[in-house]
């Protein structure tokens, strides 16, 4: 009786053990514990790489923008000097060229040389009726030839109008006045009937005298270069010699000037 009592009290409820209430905690606690620096481990990397992805565009674009107006500033800063100093060569070149042009504007005549004294060039001309007029026919008697540059023109008009005003003065001191230009001897005529012109008219159309007597020479008008009559006059005495030369002449008072040399 005594044995059965024993073994109905130790087969009681049992109580649940504290070690197994206590070891929850901890190994929940151990758990965090330890997977704390593997996340923050795991994350480190993870979290650099996606900063260092994400900011690599953004500071691309915003260095490119940065950087566009300072090399566009610093460039153009940059080719000022260089494009003034380039300049300056090219202009400094250009001068001497600009230079040079100058002793071609006024080319020589062909024949400068003649002079008071010289032989005056014989010609075999047409006049304004198309007879042929040649200087060994006037040899014997002094005659005023002059160049003008055309028929019925300003200056041309007025000079020969001069020449007409003064055409009996010019005989009475026994010297013949010819007139000569490129003109043909059509325009010669009707030059001479529109202004009642009454001395012979040669046409030059070749320039042969004209250069023989050297007024076919270089001219300059508004810039531009070209070949023309140089207004001259030429003295001729009986002996077929020049007695007086006018080159270049301006049309007011030449005419006076002529007859005056003309009458001495």
């Amino acid at each position: 009786m005594a044995a059965k009592r024993s073994n109905a009290k130790s087969t009681g409820p049992v109580k649940k053990s504290p070690g197994k209430k206590a070891s929850k905690p901890a190994a929940k606690k151990a758990a965090k514990k330890a997977s704390k620096p593997a996340a923050k481990k795991a994350s480190k990397p993870a979290a650099k790489k996606a900063a260092k992805k994400a900011s690599k565009p953004a500071a691309k674009k915003a260095a490119k923008k940065a950087s566009k107006p300072a090399a566009k500033k610093a460039a153009k800063k940059a080719s000022k000097p260089a494009a003034k100093q380039a300049a300056q060569p090219a202009k400094a070149a250009a001068k001497p060229a600009k230079k040079a042009e100058a002793p071609a504007q006024v080319a020589p005549p062909a024949a400068a040389g003649l002079a008071v004294g010289d032989q005056a060039p014989s010609f075999e001309l047409p006049d304004q009726d198309g007879n042929t007029l040649t200087s060994a026919s006037l040899v014997g008697a002094p005659y005023i030839i002059y160049f003008y540059p055309k028929d019925d023109t300003p200056g041309c008009t007025k000079e020969a109008c001069g020449f007409q005003a003064e055409k009996p003065a010019f005989e009475s001191a026994g010297v013949r006045v010819i007139g000569v230009s490129p003109d043909s001897p059509a325009s010669h005529t009707k030059f001479r009937a529109k202004y009642g012109l009454e001395f012979t008219l040669l046409s030059d159309a070749d320039k042969q005298l004209a250069e023989a007597y050297g007024v076919w020479v270089m001219k300059q008008n508004y810039g531009r270069q070209y070949m023309g009559i140089q207004r001259s006059t030429f003295l001729v005495d009986a002996a077929g010699k020049v007695a007086r030369s006018w080159r270049n002449v301006k049309v007011n008072g030449h005419v006076e000037a002529v007859l005056g040399a003309s009458q001495a």
